[in-house]
């Protein structure tokens, strides 16, 4: 199997954040179109936000959100695409920037990685409710024992998680499930990451994501996340990941 070939994958799903789709309390075209309308700079996109502000409350508030993703989200994008101007690195893909970013700059780094990272975020979400499907679920209950100890795991590995960063599920080469972290705005497809592997599912452990509503109960905010998983969205992950039409 060409690493290559598994790990382009990895950016398919995220074009689904591009468009608003999830419903929430507000009118979604007027809100969304509004304070999110998606745009083209220099190849990369930043991706309206597929819900309204609001439409995760009470799990995550809308203060919360606003400025998380038109602040901390925006703010990555910008420095990302001013730390490649001028270079090839404005038409070459997230995935391949990531699978050589130990050479690369810490400026590109720290902020292609917020930048795509809290695409996989938001795609996570939703404030529908959704199921995982019978493939990915009995992956899990394989791998993990029970989808409850696989809800443990998870939430272990984002609570214990020290200072900032991600938690993560991934499916590695091998068709193997696992649970990872990665601190600051690292992910699973950097080249030097300890543990490699497409992302089906993440969750943001930075302050920024939580702390005006939960304050220092991370655990919580943890807790809650659980109620607003994008279900819809892991399993269709999953399910290119697992095609051999991608993975050769």
């Amino acid at each position: 199997m060409k690493r290559r070939q598994f790990i382009s994958l990895a950016g398919l799903g995220v074009a689904a954040a591009c468009t608003p789709t999830g419903k929430g309390k507000t009118n979604q075209n007027q809100k969304v179109q509004k304070t999110a309308k998606t745009a083209i700079v220099s190849g990369h996109f930043f991706p309206a936000l597929p819900f309204a502000f609001d439409a995760l409350e009470p799990h995550i508030d809308t203060r919360t959100m606003k400025l998380h993703y038109d602040k901390h989200h925006r703010g990555y994008h910008k420095k990302f695409l001013a730390a490649i101007n001028d270079t090839p690195l404005e038409t070459t893909s997230m995935v391949d920037i990531f699978g050589k970013v130990s050479e690369l700059d810490d400026a590109i780094r720290n902020n292609g990685g917020g930048y795509y990272n809290h695409m996989l975020f938001w795609e996570s979400l939703s404030p529908e409710k959704s199921e995982p499907s019978a493939r990915i679920l009995s992956s899990i209950v394989k791998h993990f024992g029970s989808f409850d100890q696989f809800k443990a795991d998870f939430s272990k590995a984002a609570k214990t998680h020290f200072g900032s960063g991600w938690a993560w599920l991934i499916l590695d080469e091998d068709h193997k499930l696992h649970i990872t972290s990665t601190a600051n705005q690292d992910n699973p497809l950097m080249d030097d990451a300890a543990i490699k592997g497409i992302p089906l599912l993440t969750i943001d452990v930075w302050e920024h994501a939580y702390y005006l509503n939960y304050q220092n109960k991370r655990a919580d905010y943890i807790d809650a996340f659980w109620n607003i998983v994008n279900w819809n969205s892991v399993n269709k992950r999953y399910k290119k990941a697992m095609h051999g039409e991608w993975l050769g």
